[in-house]
């Protein structure tokens, strides 16, 4: 069982930039690809971002692409969302997710593990 936990969300101005991070505990961490998701209020939560096991082929939605970066470091633990040129169109809670599966996947039901998520504002 892996257990995931998300921070680093906040209220930031349009044009900013965050970082949020998520610890996961629990399972070894370099066995799952990596997700962040996103869920604005109304909408269906959606694909953001996500790495592969060894930190490789990172895959982004059109929407963040040359905006956001995903990172991980398998010796912490940890996988990252940088997120830069904020618009209002990005706020939503924030998640992160685990994939125990050999391909990486771009859609909800394929992950095992969610966060409980992290709220990002961005304000215009």
């Amino acid at each position: 069982q892996v257990q995931l936990v998300e921070s680093g969300g906040r209220l930031v101005q349009a044009g900013g930039s965050l970082r949020l991070s998520c610890a996961a505990s629990g399972g070894t961490f370099r066995d799952y690809h990596m997700g962040w998701f996103r869920q604005a209020p109304g909408k269906e939560r959606e694909f953001v971002a996500t790495i592969s096991w060894g930190g490789g082929t990172p895959v982004y939605a059109d929407s963040v692409k040359g905006r956001f970066t995903i990172s991980r470091d398998n010796a912490k633990n940890t996988v990252y969302l940088q997120m830069s040129g904020l618009k209002p169109e990005d706020t939503a809670v924030y998640y992160c997710a685990a994939r125990g599966a050999i391909r990486i996947a771009t859609t909800v039901r394929d992950y095992d593990y969610w966060g409980q998520g992290t709220q990002v504002t961005i304000s215009s």
